[in-house]
């Protein structure tokens, strides 16, 4: 005979944190799936590196180092944010795979799933900017000052940390729209280059881009690391690094938000098991 009392008591749903470790777990075996160390080295890290060697020699040509410089850490940065936009499709491969009907009637909220899911992306992203930050760079003339080497990593991991919520928000729709996963990744990344100040100065752009630029982290981040190469003054780039931070909460919170409204929509209308 079951316990009576026992199936009385509420359903404990599992922590957040619990689940997003749960989740991680599966993010690090598909990275190990995808990259093996030699794969990782040689054919990710190699061509992201010499894209953001192409993308600097531009200075180069127009016979202007500050340009270079200007270019190259642009696209470092970057860099680790394309990585980090790679989320939008892995978050689909739930998908694809047939598992999100049960990830949504099992206890407890879609969005730790997903932040957990494509964790792998952030710390690989990290790493290839920082190769090309300083490894690359300083063969190019971009130098950088012990003391503020290490801020400038750090602040490369927070930015890449920041666009990570930005990324889930778009993969909340493309769950809803799978076949739109690649599309929307190549949107949202060309975007962020043009506006955010990757290749393009912000004041090139009119005052109504500069408030969306502003809304994403990237722009504080990467303006922190560019004032990070530059001087030898640490604390002179805090102010950009806690505005990257607080935007990176607040993209946080409107994730979690469309996970849930996505997990209501499905549950309403079916969509999650048979939708496209």
């Amino acid at each position: 005979m079951p316990d009576v009392e026992a199936l009385r008591e509420p359903r404990r749903h599992p922590r957040a944190s619990a689940i997003i470790a749960a989740s991680s777990r599966v993010a690090w075996a598909d990275l190990r799936t995808i990259y093996t160390p030699l794969t990782w080295t040689v054919g990710w890290l190699g061509r992201i590196v010499m894209q953001v060697v192409f993308y600097a020699l531009i200075g180069t040509l127009l016979g202007d180092h500050r340009t270079f410089v200007f270019l190259f850490v642009g696209q470092a940065v970057m860099a680790c944010v394309m990585e980090v936009f790679m989320s939008i499709a892995s978050t689909t491969w739930e998908r694809g795979a047939g598992t999100l009907p049960l990830l949504t009637a099992a206890p407890g909220s879609l969005w730790p799933v997903f932040v957990g899911r494509s964790l792998q992306w952030l710390p690989s992203g990290a790493a290839t900017a920082c190769v090309a930050l300083f490894v690359v760079g300083p063969f190019l003339g971009v130098s950088w000052s012990l003391p503020t080497a290490p801020l400038a990593a750090a602040a490369v991991l927070l930015t890449g940390a920041s666009m990570y919520p930005f990324a889930l928000t778009i993969a909340a729709y493309a769950l809803r729209r799978p076949g739109w996963r690649n599309v929307l990744s190549s949107v949202a990344s060309t975007v962020t280059m043009l506006i955010c100040g990757v290749t393009v100065p912000l004041e090139f752009w009119p005052t109504w881009v500069h408030t969306l630029a502003n809304a994403l982290p990237i722009t504080h981040g990467l303006d922190a690391v560019r004032t990070l190469q530059s001087v030898t003054i640490t604390g002179s780039a805090l102010p950009q690094l806690g505005w990257t931070a607080l935007s990176g909460i607040a993209w946080f919170a409107i994730a979690v938000c469309a996970f849930n409204v996505f997990g209501a929509a499905g549950r309403r209308d079916g969509s999650i098991g048979f939708g496209d």
